[in-house]
């Protein structure tokens, strides 16, 4: 790409006073720029740290003032103290791909890859999302610090407990399906089928030691009356260690597309896309949701 000279000259200001760079400045980082766009209310600010050659993410917390720094490390949000150790993380956004995906076109590679994946030593010692920025997003550091954030609503008709920043986008989810079901009473009669709607909890992940998003009260489950196909990977390997990832799509349980893409368009993800599916499971995540649209166009 050709920069002009004025333009360069500008850049290089930047990085010298390690001042904001220009959106349009940032190659390979546009995932930075959809984070900070994903949570705007954070005024979260990037600058380089020409000591370390990263960039510095700040922000002051809007309700509790409280000021964090964290290093970029190629996507793991991370404390200084954990720059290190970035091997260990994941990037906080990676490719949600909204389409489901029968199971019968997964490659023999695909297959043993998940296979290992899957494995209880695995998923207890490999590298995990870093919790850090959303810890500090949610007033997550303990079970009694975030206790103070979680308040109670009703979602569908089912109690429910959530983080109060996730009370609005779900009360939009919620008015989304009602709307419809007036119209739908295939719908409906989905929505009558619920058992509860169970979100905020403070556990770790089945069969690791990473904290789970229910501990952030972001993760809401859809617990049908009846579930009538496998909803949850971890529950079909049980009784079928061997075959559970092809189980078809036909003997899933799943909601209805409506209720996927409502919530979808409030900046949650479906768990039922993920190749470790859990087709009950919904996770407020608008960055990664704006990172599927930008790939998408």
């Amino acid at each position: 790409m050709c920069i002009k000279p004025v333009f360069r000259t500008f850049l290089l200001l930047c990085l010298l006073l390690a001042l904001p760079l220009p959106v349009a400045a940032q190659t390979g980082v546009q995932d930075l720029n959809i984070l900070i766009n994903a949570y705007p209310d954070l005024h979260i600010t990037a600058t380089i740290d020409t000591a370390v050659n990263d960039y510095l993410l700040q922000f002051d917390h809007p309700e509790t003032g409280k000021h964090y720094e964290f290093y970029w490390c190629r996507g793991a949000v991370l404390p200084e103290s954990e720059r290190a150790n970035a091997s260990e993380y994941w990037s906080l956004l990676y490719h949600y791909d909204n389409t489901l995906r029968d199971p019968a076109d997964m490659t023999s590679e695909e297959q043993a890859a998940l296979a290992e994946f899957t494995t209880r030593e695995n998923r207890r010692n490999s590298a995990g999302t870093p919790m850090f920025f959303f810890d500090a997003v949610y007033s997550a550091t303990s079970e009694r610090d975030i206790e103070r954030h979680i308040q109670r609503m009703t979602f569908l008709g089912k109690r429910t407990r959530v983080h109060e920043r996730i009370a609005e986008p779900l009360r939009r989810v919620e008015k989304r399906i009602l709307d419809e079901c007036a119209r739908d009473a295939e719908l409906q009669k989905f929505v009558d089928g619920l058992a509860s709607c169970d979100a905020f909890t403070w556990r770790l992940i089945d069969g690791t030691n990473r904290k789970s998003f229910h501990s952030l009260g972001i993760a809401l489950d859809m617990v049908p009356v009846y579930y009538g196909g496998e909803a949850f990977w971890s529950w079909a390997r049980d009784h079928n260690p061997t075959g559970w990832m092809f189980t078809p799509l036909r003997r899933r349980w799943m909601p209805p597309k409506f209720i996927i893409d409502a919530f979808e368009a409030e900046g949650f993800i479906w768990g039922g896309y993920w190749s470790v599916w859990d087709n009950m499971h919904f996770e407020y995540h608008p960055e990664l949701i704006d990172k599927m649209k930008a790939t998408q166009g």
